[in-house]
């Protein structure tokens, strides 16, 4: 039996890798050297994973003392740490040393863990291996997460359903192990992706109070016992890495509004987008669209046939309420505040004030319907002379629906400037880059300093995340300026060591100000690397 189960995850696997390169391609065939690089999202996305996995081989204490918004503390908790995937890129990182390479594997392995996670959940409820593979495309292939590939964190769908497991496998046989089992499944979520951790969350109580109900557990001691203890497990491990994040709360007051989650919630053609090949060709009929939450046809059909045959199944109805709640609740939420539910939830759910988005609970109605999309094939499937023949075609059949390759949104990476492999062996210090975007809308240009910090992992004063310190916001306009007095001031008192200058990235008269005033200041900076268009310069001293 253990043979047969290994045999069964290595061909899951196996099949999930095949799949996953094949709707991402040329993504596993250039791994070193492509990226989401049209966006600074998608810059920023493979700064953190590197950043991450170099920190927790180099020092793990130090994790969340991101290398960037120099002096800040606590860096990394401006926005999502994305714990999970920089450990899985960790053993990369160490053979590598490339941030494109590391980043790309991890988001390789997303699509891997959402297939292999759907797979497993939808095998357990229906027990029946076809129906669990039509249901592992659907959901880790959907349109939603192809819409996402800039925001790494939002690739790591996985966990969902492997918590909604680790919840079936505790409800149907009450163990401590199982408990555990379920507490970390949810920790792990929750550090892979703060939303998709709260809405396994949600998920599982709604899955408690069902269950409760339909097998009269309200008095069961032991039932009880053990949905708290995976709780307490959940809860006690989460602490010590959500700490960091109350800490920037107290000290910057940094929090959502409601009226932030209306900026980002859904509109009614957001449920009919998807970027697949099969349904474009009807974007143009339901524009606008704010969003991508299009579940897919054979999702909707299959899934809704799965109600059907949930309602007419004394066995399924507990997966019918389950199921069917939460996806009819997610989708409510999705609209955000304008709907009603989400205002609700934002003031008695203390966590929903780090949401920003609510449009992202969507991945919870893809999930409810492939797991309906299971219980029909498995109606289905039994009825059919040749039931494996025909789950490889439904198979086939949703990869064709969903598919989407090429991704042209991949760009090439040019190979980083002669300026950061000098900067690499200088003695560290703080590290200024220039130009000091200083308008709202270029604060997230800095993410290209971010990126190319990963040659040398030193302190830089530049930054971009979700929440932006004052501190950062008080001193870009005369930083924007340097070489200047009062910008040599500031960088003074930052104890910035080293700048660096992209020329390429002015205007050609700002371009010709700033090498006036380069020439200007020469006393103060020693030039490291004066070739190209990137210029590398060591500070030696600041003017009265």
């Amino acid at each position: 039996m253990r043979f047969r189960g290994l045999a069964e995850a290595t061909a899951v696997v196996l099949a999930a890798v095949v799949l996953a390169s094949i709707f991402t391609y040329p993504l596993a065939f250039k791994l070193g050297h492509v990226g989401r690089l049209n966006t600074d999202d998608g810059r920023w996305s493979i700064w953190v994973v590197s950043w991450v996995a170099h920190a927790l081989i180099a020092d793990p204490a130090g994790v969340y003392q991101a290398n960037i918004f120099y002096p800040e503390r606590n860096a990394l908790a401006f926005s999502e740490a994305n714990l999970v995937e920089g450990a899985l890129g960790a053993p990369v990182w160490v053979l590598t040393h490339n941030p494109y390479a590391t980043h790309n594997v991890v988001a390789l392995l997303s699509f891997v863990i959402a297939a292999a996670g759907a797979y497993y959940l939808v095998r357990y409820l229906t027990g029946h291996r076809g129906a669990a593979a039509v249901a592992g495309v659907l959901f880790a292939f959907c349109p939603f997460v192809f819409a996402r590939t800039a925001h790494i964190q939002l690739l790591f769908t996985g966990g969902i359903p492997f918590c909604l497991l680790a919840f079936h496998r505790l409800v149907d046989r009450v163990s401590v192990g199982r408990a555990v089992a379920l507490g970390v499944w949810l920790w792990l979520q929750a550090l892979a992706c703060a939303y998709y951790g709260i809405f396994a969350g949600l998920m599982v109580g709604l899955g408690t109070l069902v269950v409760a109900t339909t097998r009269r557990r309200w008095l069961d001691r032991d039932y009880w016992l053990a949905i708290g203890l995976a709780a307490f497990v959940c809860v006690a491990l989460t602490i010590p890495f959500f700490l960091p994040y109350l800490a920037v709360q107290q000290e910057s007051g940094f929090a959502r509004t409601l009226e932030d989650a209306g900026m980002y919630s859904a509109d009614a053609g957001a449920w009919l987008a998807s970027a697949a090949w099969a349904h474009r060709w009807w974007l143009p009929w339901i524009e606008p669209f704010n969003e991508v939450l299009f579940p897919g046809v054979l999702a909707l059909v299959l899934g809704g046939a799965g109600m059907v045959v949930a309602a007419r199944t004394r066995s399924n109805r507990e997966l019918l309420l389950i199921y069917g709640l939460a996806g009819g609740l997610a989708f409510w939420l999705s609209f955000g505040p304008d709907a009603g539910l989400y205002t609700a939830f934002f003031h008695a759910i203390p966590v929903f004030s780090f949401l920003r988005a609510p449009a992202r609970i969507g991945i919870v109605v893809t999930l409810c319907l492939a797991v309906f999309s299971g219980v029909a094939l498995r109606a289905l499937l039994a009825r059919t002379a040749r039931p494996r023949l025909a789950a490889g075609l439904l198979v086939v059949a949703a990869a064709v629906e969903l598919m989407q390759a090429p991704l042209t949104a991949l760009r090439e990476a040019p190979p980083f400037p002669e300026a950061y492999r000098t900067l690499a062996v200088q003695p560290p210090g703080p590290v200024a880059e220039f130009p000091y975007y200083y308008r709202r809308g270029d604060f997230p240009r800095h993410a290209i300093y971010m990126l190319n910090s990963t040659t040398h992992w030193m302190p830089l004063i530049n930054g971009y995340s979700d929440h932006i310190p004052q501190e950062f916001r008080d001193q870009v306009i005369p930083l924007s300026s340097f070489p200047t007095r009062e910008s040599f001031q500031i960088l003074g008192k930052l104890g910035a060591r080293y700048v660096v200058f992209h020329l390429n990235l002015y205007d050609t008269r700002s371009r010709a100000r700033l090498l006036e005033r380069i020439d200007s200041y020469g006393a103060y900076l020693r030039p490291l690397v004066r070739e190209g268009d990137v210029w590398l310069f060591e500070i030696v001293g600041f003017p009265n």
